[in-house]
């Protein structure tokens, strides 16, 4: 069953968070089962990211396997999290402008 997992900390920098990017290389090397990502940082500096599996043995595996590694390679706190069974996924038009500015 998908999943939507929101994951929130104050202890993760953008610099933390850009640096993450660039080496687990998610835009380019797709993560099996994952749907839709989006991360942001409010005025004050905290971390949230909203995240969408096709199910929590994937977003289990692409943490364990890929993302950890990485985290503990630049000392990156892991965010605190809880996951929901998703009831509805709604992608309006104006969303095709983001992923293409998501890959610049």
């Amino acid at each position: 069953m998908a999943i939507l997992g929101i994951f929130k900390t104050n202890a993760v920098t953008k610099q933390m968070y850009e640096e993450l990017r660039k080496e687990v290389d998610w835009e380019h090397q797709h993560p099996d089962g994952a749907v839709f990502h989006a991360g942001a940082f409010d005025d004050s500096g905290n971390f949230c990211v909203a995240d969408i599996w096709e199910s929590q043995e994937h977003l289990n595996n692409f943490i364990n396997n890929r993302l950890l590694p990485v985290m503990k390679k630049i000392n990156m706190p892991m965010p605190e999290g809880e996951i929901f069974q998703i009831n509805d996924v709604s992608a309006f038009p104006g969303i095709g402008k983001y992923r293409e500015w998501y890959k610049t």
